[in-house]
């Protein structure tokens, strides 16, 4: 079986987070990881974006790339901050072009109290935060075990 390596970007604002949640997703297969779920995979990178707007995202994939990473996660803190990231649409763009690698956004699933926030604030509601939020929003049970 093909292993897949995976580096997770983390936003800036969010520096000294552990990775508990996106590192319990991914061994769970839940959030954005679902998507390998009957696939091994392996976390082969974790930085931050080096802070607004994302001065370590011109650099770190290529690392990354040399160490053996296909697909690049944003973490779902780039989804869920306040406000929501407003550089992923060029970070999708950027980082293909440049370095060839995949681009998906989000990791552990969106925790509830998060979701009804942004729901509430109608946060979401342009076709890119759609698509980027995708594979984050699961079923309300999921997203209470995020909490």
């Amino acid at each position: 079986m093909e292993k897949i390596k995976i580096g997770i970007i983390i936003c800036d604002r969010y520096h000294t987070c552990a990775g508990g949640k996106c590192f319990r997703a991914l061994q769970n297969r839940e959030g954005a990881f679902e998507m390998y779920k009957n696939k091994e995979i392996e976390l082969a990178a974790y930085t931050t974006c080096g802070g607004c707007p994302g001065g370590n995202i011109e650099y770190a994939p290529e690392e990354m790339k040399k160490n053996g990473v296909t697909h690049i996660h944003f973490a779902t803190g780039f989804l869920v901050g306040y406000p929501p990231c407003p550089y992923m649409e060029h970070f999708e763009k950027f980082i293909p072009e440049k370095y060839g690698m995949k681009v998906v956004f989000g990791t552990h699933p969106i925790p509830q109290k998060y979701f009804i926030t942004h729901q509430n604030m109608k946060t979401w509601y342009t076709p890119f935060l759609q698509k980027a939020i995708s594979l984050t929003t699961n079923d309300e049970a999921t997203r209470l075990k995020y909490d």
